[in-house]
């Protein structure tokens, strides 16, 4: 992995975060029955200038390797929501922002300093709305929040 600058948000109640990673799930948070949502590919790439971009998913579909190709992302193959928080603990939970819409992806929430839950196409688990920093109603929103952090700051002022 090359040295990223990496991106520090001011979040209200959690102080300036210096993240330099995200990870993120695949099936139903990027893609819609395993085909990568609209936009989704671009924002990546502007990202990946800043963050370490790790996508871990247990590929439902079998298709997240055409999916992601020529993107500059990590792929994970995971088996469990455990595997998933293993992952953000390895990476430095409190340098890792996650994006997540399942319930194999609760986990991973509770462990990271920054964690998003996406409302998508495939829908989202009840229980991960409880583990998220913020809510949004789909991934671009939530790959622009990170790219545009005042929205951050607005969103989760007191």
């Amino acid at each position: 992995m090359a040295d990223k600058p990496g991106l520090t948000v001011e979040v209200p109640g959690k102080g300036a975060l210096s993240l330099r990673h995200l990870v993120t799930d695949f099936t139903g948070t990027l893609s819609r029955d395993g085909v990568l949502l609209e936009r989704v590919a671009p924002l990546l790439r502007e990202l990946a200038v800043l963050l370490d971009i790790t996508v871990a998913t247990a590929d439902t579909f079998g298709t997240v390797r055409e999916a992601l190709a020529g993107l500059p992302v990590q792929l994970r193959l995971v088996e469990s929501g455990l595997d998933k928080a293993n992952l953000v603990e390895q990476l430095g939970r409190g340098r890792v922002v996650v994006i997540g819409n399942g319930r194999n992806d609760v986990a991973m929430l509770d462990k990271a300093a920054l964690a998003i839950a996406v409302i998508g196409p495939e829908g989202a688990a009840g229980e991960l709305l409880a583990a998220a920093d913020v809510v949004v109603s789909e991934v671009n929103d939530a790959l622009e929040l990170l790219l545009r952090p005042l929205r951050l700051a607005a969103t989760l002022r007191p």
